[in-house]
């Protein structure tokens, strides 16, 4: 864990002075991306929710990425720990001024928000995956599966199966992973490939409202 708590950059949805006691949602951008990307999608969710969009920690390219890709040869496990460590020291003070804690996130901003969700289950209420994929723990420690399992969280999980970008073996550890150790709502969109359609934006904002707002079970 970082010595000093990260103060990644943000945009609000609402004012600071609105925001106590409501459901947080934390949006979290794909690689290459930064924190205005997801932002878009605010209008077609509830608006019930306070919504936070985060910038990933490190620079690349036109963007910002949280780890490096899992093709790459400086990928590890660790660069996924050390994003997901500095994530939490910034979100577990804020997760306490609200009276829940929602992730979502596009492509590798998926693989964040289920490595959060795996690394702290008590914390996060929900996870929406959009067009993205979870990642193999190596080692053993920091994902808590075991608990998540007994807590049965509901995870959304949206993608297109013509999607050029998310290769078969992410998809198959994805899909073991979902179904052994959450509640997994998934959904096959066509036409939508590498990408979020309103569709897919409208079963969001119903699962949201559902799981969230009503805070029924999935």
């Amino acid at each position: 864990m970082s010595e000093t708590s990260w103060n990644p950059t943000v945009i609000w949805s609402r004012p600071e002075a609105e925001r106590a006691g409501t459901p947080l949602l934390v949006l979290l951008h794909g690689y290459l991306s930064n924190e205005e990307d997801l932002m878009g999608l605010a209008p077609m969710l509830p608006e019930e929710l306070t919504i936070v969009s985060v910038r990933a920690p490190q620079a690349l390219g036109p963007g910002y990425t949280w780890f490096p890709l899992m093709q790459d040869l400086d990928y590890s496990f660790d660069a996924v720990k050390a994003s997901i460590e500095d994530l939490w020291s910034w979100l577990e003070p804020i997760a306490k001024q609200h009276s829940s804690v929602s992730l979502l996130g596009f492509s590798m901003g998926m693989a964040v928000a289920t490595s959060l969700l795996r690394h702290q289950p008590e914390a996060i209420t929900t996870v929406i995956g959009l067009s993205g994929f979870a990642v193999p723990e190596e080692g053993e420690g920091f994902f808590d599966d075991k608990k998540l399992k007994e807590m049965n969280k509901p995870v959304f999980w949206g993608r297109d199966q013509a999607d050029p970008v998310i290769t078969q073996d992410k998809i198959e550890y994805t899909h073991a992973w979902a179904t052994q150790d959450v509640h997994v709502t998934k959904v096959l969109y066509t036409n939508m490939f590498h990408s979020v359609n309103a569709q897919e934006m409208s079963h969001v904002h119903e699962f949201l409202t559902h799981v969230v707002l009503k805070g029924a079970s999935v």
